[in-house]
């Protein structure tokens, strides 16, 4: 090969100077610095916060009337069957017009009512308590019943039922007392939230579900027994 001409020495050093600047060859090193600098101006965008999907719900205010933390949903029995490991025990899917599905919940109903009677019941579901194993079934909330002792010494259970025309889903309100605000399942188990409303809930003479004189209400008008009078709810 012969001496390099001029024009490839001068070939090596800009190769040479596109090393040494980290350009791309044949790049315009004006516009490429151009570019840097505004990359660098440029402001950056914050990311946007996440909501903390783990954080406990409020408490509601220490002076709201206990059976206000409580949260009463009306519900549709869709589906109910004998639990297989219990006497006295159903299992029930329940519509409480949640976007999740029907509710699967237990009760002792096996003595009072049949599968029959069950299936297409309008009742009402607590549905803020804890979730608990009732042999081997997890039970996601409870049916709110009437009881009341007969001569006999035998207890007569029915359900505390809303009116047809109570969409399915609604929270039930207490007449005179300000609107719910539900505790976190939690909070109503530390608490005891239910057993201390229990005392003052019962029906009344017309029937009537109420806590403490409140009756028990919905749009569509009060929640209560077919018989049951001065009865226990739970």
């Amino acid at each position: 090969m012969g001496a390099p001409t001029a024009i490839e020495l001068l070939e090596d050093l800009i190769s040479d100077l596109e090393s040494k600047l980290n350009l791309a060859p044949g790049a315009d090193p004006i516009k490429t610095n151009n570019a840097h600098e505004n990359n660098d101006n440029k402001p950056k965008k914050e990311k946007k916060k996440q909501p903390n999907k783990t954080s406990a719900a409020a408490a509601p205010p220490e002076d709201l009337p206990d059976i206000c933390k409580l949260e009463f949903k009306v519900g549709l029995i869709t589906k109910v069957w004998v639990h297989p490991d219990a006497d006295k025990l159903y299992c029930e899917e329940i519509d409480v017009g949640e976007e999740s599905g029907p509710r699967q919940i237990a009760s002792g109903l096996r003595p009072h009512y049949s599968e029959e009677e069950m299936l297409g019941k309008r009742v009402l579901v607590v549905a803020n308590l804890k979730a608990k194993n009732l042999v081997g079934f997890k039970s996601h909330g409870m049916v709110l019943c009437a009881a009341e002792t007969l001569e006999d010494g035998s207890e007569k259970v029915e359900f505390v039922e809303p009116p047809e025309g109570a969409p399915l889903g609604e929270v039930v309100t207490f007449e005179g007392l300000p609107a719910p605000v539900p505790a976190s399942p939690a909070q109503v188990e530390k608490k005891k939230l239910f057993a201390v409303c229990m005392d003052g809930m019962k029906t009344n003479d017309d029937c009537v579900g109420t806590w403490n004189g409140h009756v028990f209400m919905t749009s569509a008008g009060p929640c209560k027994g077919r018989s049951v009078k001065g009865g226990a709810m739970r």
